[in-house]
């Protein structure tokens, strides 16, 4: 009964500071492209590099690529030590067993990123879903088996 409750504190936790997460990644990509990429393509853009890398929107957007992955770099690396401390518990400072754990985690990003892009686009292609509907639905499930993965593999109890 003791595991069971603890597995539903860590799950709303989990879920918590995910749509928490979500928020951040949206207030890094707003502020990036209100005040950083402005600020930055107006004092450094007639550099050709940073232009280049950062200002360019043709063929892509660059400054919102930028902000995009900025924001995920942040956010992931916050996720992960609020997993790793709050939610899982783990007292380990250990810069050995961290960074296990940090390489476990960001693959197991990449696969639930991967699901979270494929079900989004059977249930908007296939099943003529709403995107809002299917973005909730998709990022639902991949932070569901998200959980699973990181409980039972890597932030687990012994080392």
């Amino acid at each position: 009964m003791e595991e069971q409750n603890d597995m539903k504190r860590q799950l709303v936790l989990y879920f918590i500071f995910a749509a928490c997460m979500i928020i951040l990644n949206y207030i890094i990509q707003k502020v990036n492209q209100l005040a950083i990429a402005p600020f930055i393509c107006s004092t450094l853009g007639s550099n050709e590099f940073v232009h280049m890398i950062y200002c360019s929107t043709n063929p892509i957007n660059m400054p919102e690529l930028m902000g995009s992955i900025a924001a995920v770099g942040i956010t992931y690396i916050i996720k992960f030590f609020l997993d790793k401390y709050i939610v899982f518990k783990k007292s380990s400072l250990k810069l050995k067993e961290t960074s296990q754990e940090f390489l476990k985690y960001f693959g197991f990003a990449i696969l639930t990123t991967i699901e979270n892009i494929g079900i989004q686009f059977l249930l908007t292609n296939f099943f003529n879903t709403p995107l809002e509907l299917s973005f909730i639905i998709a990022l639902s499930i991949g932070y569901l088996t998200k959980f699973f993965l990181d409980r039972k593999y890597v932030f687990t109890k012994e080392y």
